[in-house]
């Protein structure tokens, strides 16, 4: 048996209600549940919330709802907790594993939920996640500081961007594991897990107002007048 647990709290500052704000045409989390219908992995799609609106919106777009505790539903609260409370409330039996699913997450696909999947059941990893690579090589990054710059590895200034190691990151989309991991909350980037890449084309973290809007014309480019999703 498999779950995904969407976690979707009320109180988001920077961009107020965006779990549920509109995005091209549906509220945000509306693909979120879409998508984890779409890939038929699931016996079960559970949003966690706090919050009555949300709750409804969920329920419109079919999954079902669990209530989180005010404790779990704060800024600073990480992720693993409120998905290790969701799998001890749901108590479900024969549970082989869970996918924390991000609900601000427009551009997951099935296939790459299906993938995760499988790459769980094979490598027998405690999680599975996505990620993407870096635009630009990490060794090369720089900063300001007092309004001059420096390199982080100045070594790295005359080596061949070909020549450095690729750099990875987390894509912000969903999160297979294994329901000891999520209950012992074992962390996510750590030699026990492994990923699945995606493109850097379907990968846009929505923080601000202009990662927002970053986001729609990406969509708008990649899916209107399109059958690809």
């Amino acid at each position: 048996m498999n779950i995904a647990i969407i976690p979707a709290r009320g109180g988001s500052k920077r961009i107020p209600r965006k779990n549920i704000k509109e995005f091209c045409g549906k509220p945000m989390i509306a693909y979120s549940i879409e998508a984890a219908q779409k890939s038929e992995l699931f016996d079960k799609i559970v949003v966690s919330t706090d919050d009555d609106e949300i709750a409804t919106v969920a329920q419109y777009y079919g999954a079902d709802v669990l209530q989180r505790p005010k404790a779990l539903a704060d800024d600073i609260t990480p992720t693993i907790p409120v998905i290790a409370h969701a799998i001890e409330t749901l108590n479900m039996k024969n549970l082989h594993s869970v996918c924390c699913l991000y609900a601000t997450a427009p551009f997951v696909q099935p296939k790459y939920l299906q993938e995760g999947y499988e790459k769980l059941k094979s490598t027998q990893s405690a999680y599975v996640f996505s990620a993407t690579t870096y635009a630009f090589p990490i060794q090369r990054a720089i900063k300001l500081k007092n309004d001059r710059v420096e390199m982080f590895s100045p070594e790295n200034f005359a080596v061949r961007s070909q020549d450095l190691e690729e750099a990875y990151h987390d894509a912000g989309q969903f999160y297979w594991g294994m329901p000891e991991a999520w209950l012992e909350e074992k962390i996510i980037f750590a030699p026990h897990s492994t990923a699945i890449v995606l493109p850097r084309h379907l990968v846009q973290d929505i923080d601000t107002s202009e990662d927002w809007v970053r986001a729609e014309l990406m969509y708008k480019a990649l899916y209107e007048n399109a059958d690809t999703k």
